[in-house]
């Protein structure tokens, strides 16, 4: 049995977490939930955005899984998701994003998996402002140990996972310390799996390459700000943000989340799309060895979807979100 720090969220978030569980019960996984809160939500009952009982709950069980949170504007932390990555160091932002039948996209073929380092870079937040010139600098902290960190997590992914290209994402022909850390990171974890092909592509190239050509990729890696844009651009190849997972993994804590916002206008309605939140469900069952079990929910889920009647309205459908959820666990036998 897996303890699990359960975070709903804000928004739609608790409706897609309720289809998950009730997903994860029908499938029998071994799992006992912890339930937690933080964003607007518990702001507003508690005064807090990341209550204690939050962190505590992250730090004895190492493993969560969290919907979309909303970050109140103009007070509290520049963002939660932010303030969590820091905190426990979880380094590797790890987005895949796959083509999949019954999900329209202008692309077939795309099969690749972004490695986003997740702490350091434009958002590490150091920023400075001179008012008396009207200057604002803010500092793109790039370290030696955390561009080897993440480019040898790539590799190891893409070894385990029998992957046979690393392709690094970066700027070093105009960043030629900061974006020279990461091409010597990459250079490196290469010579220790020989068996992968490593290659670079500067960043304007690569969109355009990602656009032109997306199944050419395999795993990618690069900076924080660079991840951020190249996450949401492949998610964009495959459907969109409401059917891709995330992750944000440190060797010590895992975090799993829906990877879009809290949909506040559509909350309560029953007409949300819980695929992105299952589908990071799946890598946390895969990260916590429940091999099988993750693999059963996920032929059952795109059964579901080459179906769109028995789909959420973004995918077509008219079903809602527990009668979607549903159709997946009637397929799960």
């Amino acid at each position: 049995m897996h303890t699990i720090t359960l975070i709903p969220g804000d928004g739609i978030g608790p409706e897609i977490t309720k289809a998950v569980q009730d997903i994860f019960t029908a499938a029998g996984a071994p799992i006992q939930w912890e339930e937690q809160n933080a964003g607007q939500t518990t702001f507003d009952q508690s005064g807090e955005l990341i209550p204690q009982s939050l962190l505590d709950s992250l730090e004895k069980n190492r493993v969560a899984l969290k919907g979309p949170i909303t970050t109140p504007v103009g007070k509290g932390f520049r963002s939660i998701n932010i303030t969590l990555r820091q905190k426990y160091d979880l380094y590797q932002n790890v987005r895949p994003a796959k083509t999949t039948e019954g999900i329209e996209s202008r692309y077939t073929g795309v099969n690749l998996v972004l490695f986003r380092e997740n702490t350091e870079g434009l958002y590490s937040g150091l920023e400075v402002y001179d008012e008396r010139l009207g200057i604002a600098d803010s500092f793109n902290r790039i370290t030696v140990e955390g561009s080897r960190k993440i480019c040898r997590a790539a590799f190891a992914y893409a070894a385990k996972h029998g992957r046979k290209k690393v392709t690094l994402a970066h700027k070093a022909n105009i960043l030629k310390m900061a974006g020279k850390l990461m091409l010597d990171a990459c250079k490196e974890a290469a010579t220790e799996f020989p068996q992968i092909v490593f290659e670079d592509k500067i960043i304007d190239n690569m969109c355009m390459q990602l656009v032109n050509k997306p199944e050419q990729f395999d795993v990618v890696v690069t900076t924080n700000l660079f991840g951020d844009i190249l996450s949401d651009l492949c998610a964009g190849l495959v459907g969109g943000l409401g059917v891709v997972s995330g992750a944000n993994i440190g060797d010590n804590m895992a975090i799993f989340e829906a990877v879009h916002g809290s949909a506040p206008d559509i909350a309560g309605q029953g007409k949300a799309n819980p695929t992105a939140l299952l589908r990071s469900g799946l890598m946390m069952l895969h990260h916590l060895g429940e091999h099988e079990l993750a693999d059963r929910i996920e032929k059952a889920l795109d059964e579901t979807l080459k179906h769109k009647e028995q789909c959420t309205g973004d995918l077509g459908g008219k079903a809602s979100t527990s009668e979607f959820a549903q159709s997946i666990i009637a397929k799960l036998a």
